[in-house]
């Protein structure tokens, strides 16, 4: 952090709550290889998939090679699985294959009903479960959306940006995914009302820098917390993006500074620059301070 009006414990007290979740990578179970130098990459979040991204002939092998990647970790990166459909034969195997080994989050793939989550959940009897985490792919699970994010284990919900463009049979990537913009805000508006994390949809385009940069800006803005990638190289575009810039720390520093040396001198009204203070920002301020911390503790 910058020098300057440093935050009080106060400020900083919700820094072990907030998880840098700027970039999540996709990792194919079936390549080993993948999973190997995963751990030397600035992802915030690696999702070990076993789904979309594996073959049918490689399922049971991606799954081998995924609980052998969990047995050495990812450092300090936050870990998740995806299953198949909990409901298929693969998915139930899926499950029963992380039941008693290393801790990571279970990510729902498609997730529609309520009934899935938990009989996920389920499978860890007499033992607190994994976060799980649904994918919003589907416009059943978008209807359903806010129902999954009130699950106590459900801890993310993440868009599937290319599936559910395909249902709706619209194009999700015209006018900066104009299409998708109603749907993408109605994911984060039912993760934020139950204090859930939420994830934007992946960026399919390698080649398109410049329209990375645009959907990873245009995520932040609409309210997500990172975005889903399927490339080492897009790493760095989302890293920047969900992190708070150095004005923004600043800005936040001021705030809370202000509003404290307002209330120890007691004072109701706090005025910055201008403009009103309240509660409303100290908070965001606060929240964006602790993000920073993490993003810097994990950075070192």
């Amino acid at each position: 952090m910058a020098r300057g009006f440093q935050p009080t414990r106060r400020a900083l007290s919700t820094a072990a709550a907030v998880l840098p979740r700027r970039s999540a990578l996709y990792l194919p179970g079936s390549n080993a290889r993948a999973l190997e130098k995963a751990r030397s990459l600035p992802a915030d979040v690696v999702i070990l998939d076993l789904e979309d991204a594996v073959a049918p002939e490689a399922k049971a092998l991606a799954r081998r090679q995924v609980a052998d990647a969990l047995l050495l970790g990812f450092g300090r990166r936050e870990v998740v699985v995806r299953i198949n459909a909990p409901e298929s034969e693969w998915g139930r195997e899926d499950v029963q294959a992380l039941v008693g080994g290393p801790s990571c989050a279970v990510l729902l793939p498609k997730a529609e009903r309520v009934e899935s989550v938990q009989s996920v959940a389920s499978a860890w009897s007499g033992a607190a479960p994994p976060p799980i985490w649904c994918m919003i792919e589907t416009p059943l699970g978008l209807l359903r959306a806010a129902e999954l994010a009130a699950q106590p284990t459900v801890a993310c919900l993440v868009a599937g940006t290319n599936d559910l463009a395909a249902d709706l049979r619209c194009d999700g990537g015209w006018a900066e995914r104009a299409a998708l913009l109603p749907h993408l805000s109605q994911i984060v508006l039912a993760a934020r009302a139950h204090g859930k994390a939420c994830l934007d949809g992946v960026h399919m385009d390698l080649a398109d820098d410049a329209g990375l940069e645009a959907a990873c800006a245009q995520g932040r803005a609409l309210g997500f917390d990172g975005k889903t990638l399927i490339h080492p190289r897009t790493l760095a575009a989302a890293n920047r993006a969900f992190a708070p810039s150095a004005a923004e720390v600043e800005r936040a520093r001021r705030v809370v500074a202000a509003f404290e040396e307002a209330r120890a001198a007691g004072s109701a009204l706090v005025v910055l620059d201008g403009k009103l203070v309240e509660e409303l920002h100290v908070r965001s301020a606060r929240r964006l301070l602790a993000l920073d911390a993490a993003v810097e503790a994990g950075s070192g």
